[in-house]
């Protein structure tokens, strides 16, 4: 167990385990369940979506999330649905020559504030491993919705997985500890600043932003919070569909409703009309 994340032998590996590989020079890190045999699930972007239209490093991620076509050990790996990101892969195409590491569950609250990056442990407990197999080839035939760096991404997939816990209403920032990384340092930055000046020197400034983040990722793991429940995998699309079209209601009823900058023109309007009303009965009388 080290401080950045958790390195593991492949004959380590067993099935139903979540296992990462850092990419870009430790800039994030691609996940997926061990479903025995070599092979791995994880979750990408859909085949049709490509790259067209993304930045070149959402692209390199979706190359590089993805096995190779042509691989020389398995027949079925990069075995993909249409319409689907989940992919199996086996593990060197999973890898990409990057070293395995194992995510850690059940660890202690102090244990998860001490590592310096997300997206390696939480607090939630883990499904036994059959359920976490099931689940993921489950997963692989049907789907995990789309594709979102930070509400529904790689890890998201795993950790559901594992734990079969998704958020009950509508969705923000996913279970991910990555993306609650990847925000937690500018919004610690930025709360912490009113702190900062009680704080002295730099070292003080330094400690105030980092309580600050270990804080923030602390109660966004999904061990911690409160907005998750449990979702059976064959009730997951109905589950999904639900948090949809529950947007959708909510964003239809803020497009109905006149904004504050209507109200208030609205407003500033009723005394010229009564006014103008005023006038007009002048004139007729």
């Amino acid at each position: 167990m080290g401080l950045l994340s958790h390195r593991v032998e492949r004959s380590e590996m067993k099935p139903g385990d979540h296992i990462y590989t850092w990419r870009a020079a430790y800039t994030y890190s691609h996940h997926g369940i061990y479903v025995g045999g070599s092979k791995v699930v994880h979750f990408t972007r859909k085949k049709e979506a490509g790259t067209a239209g993304l930045d070149s490093a959402i692209a390199i991620s979706s190359l590089l999330s993805q096995g190779s076509p042509e691989c020389p050990t398995f027949p079925d790996c990069g075995f993909q649905l249409p319409d689907s990101g989940v992919v199996l892969t086996c593990v060197d195409c999973f890898l990409r020559d990057g070293s395995l590491h194992g995510f850690e569950y059940g660890v202690p609250p102090a244990v998860f504030l001490a590592k310096l990056r997300g997206g390696t442990c939480t607090t939630a407990a883990a499904d036994p491993p059959d359920a976490v197999v099931r689940r993921a080839m489950h997963l692989l035939q049907n789907g995990f919705g789309s594709y979102d760096v930070f509400e529904n991404n790689c890890e998201d997939f795993a950790l559901y997985c594992k734990t079969g816990l998704l958020p009950a209403d509508e969705p923000g920032i996913g279970r991910s500890g990555q993306a609650s990384s990847a925000i937690g340092v500018p919004l610690a930055a930025l709360l912490s600043t009113p702190f900062k000046l009680l704080a002295a020197g730099p070292l003080g400034m330094a400690a105030v932003t980092a309580g600050m983040y270990c804080a923030g990722r602390y109660i966004t793991d999904i061990g911690v919070r409160k907005d998750v429940v449990k979702v059976e995998v064959e009730n997951l699309s109905a589950h999904l569909g639900w948090r949809r079209a529950k947007a959708e209601e909510e964003m239809a009823m803020k497009k109905q409703q006149p904004s504050s900058h209507d109200s208030k023109v609205k407003k500033s309007l009723l005394p010229l009309k009564r006014k103008r009303d005023n006038y007009c009965e002048i004139i007729t009388s």
